[in-house]
C-alpha cells in the first residue's frame, strides 16, 4: 500500500527530469500568420524578379542560414526606375516611397530564392544606399521606407541592423539601393 503512495511522486520525478524534445519548426511556425498572405491583405503584389544585369552578377548567394541579396533599386511594375537626387529632384518623403519600393523588389527576390516567405528566420542586415546631393543629410529617414515596411512584414523579425548612407550617384541614376542579408529557414 505504501509503494502505490510514492508512484505518483516517483512517476512526477522521472518525467520532469526528462530532457526536453527538441522540435524543429516548420516554416509555418515561425509566424502565428502567414506572411504572403499579409503581404496580398496590404495590397502589395510580389513582383517576379529579372535577372541580375551582368555576366557575373547573381540576385543572391546563400552560405548556410544566410541569404545575401545584391542591391536593388525601385523600379516599378511597369519597369522604370525611381531616378534623381534626394534633396534635389525627390523630397526626402518621395526617397522614403522609393525603398519602399525597392523592400518590395527585395520581397520578390526571397520569394523566387526560398519559394515560401515564412521560411524568413529574420532580417540581419540591411545595407541602404540614397543618391543625393553633398548637402543632404536625412538618409535614415529615406532608409526607413525600407526598414519600416519589412518590420511591418515580418513583425520582429524585420528587425535588422543597418547602415543608410550617401552616395554621389548611384547606377541609372535610381534614387535608392538595398541589398540585404536573411537568414532563412530550410
Amino acid at each position: 500500500m505504501k509503494t502505490l503512495l510514492f508512484l505518483p511522486s516517483i512517476l512526477f520525478l522521472f518525467f520532469s527530469c526528462q530532457s526536453p524534445q527538441t522540435k524543429v519548426a516548420s516554416p509555418t511556425q515561425l509566424y502565428d500568420y502567414d506572411v504572403e498572405q499579409k503581404i496580398e491583405d496590404m495590397g502589395i503584389t510580389i513582383p517576379t524578379p529579372k535577372a541580375a544585369k551582368g555576366a557575373n552578377i547573381v540576385r543572391a548567394v546563400r552560405t548556410g542560414n544566410l541569404l545575401f541579396l545584391s542591391g536593388k533599386g525601385p523600379s516599378k511594375p511597369d519597369g522604370k526606375n525611381i531616378t534623381g537626387k534626394v534633396g534635389l529632384d525627390l523630397t526626402t518623403e518621395e526617397g522614403y516611397e522609393a525603398a519602399k519600393l525597392v523592400a518590395i523588389n527585395q520581397l520578390g527576390v526571397l520569394k523566387a530564392e526560398l519559394g515560401d516567405l515564412n521560411k524568413v528566420v529574420r532580417l540581419v542586415k540591411v545595407f541602404g544606399m540614397v543618391n543625393t546631393t553633398p548637402e543632404f543629410t536625412q538618409h535614415s529617414q529615406v532608409i526607413n521606407g525600407f526598414s519600416d515596411f519589412m518590420i511591418e512584414v515580418f513583425g520582429e523579425r524585420g528587425k535588422h541592423a543597418r547602415a543608410a548612407v550617401g552616395m554621389v550617384s548611384l547606377p541609372g541614376d535610381i534614387a535608392v539601393e538595398v541589398d540585404l542579408v536573411v537568414e532563412i529557414q530550410d
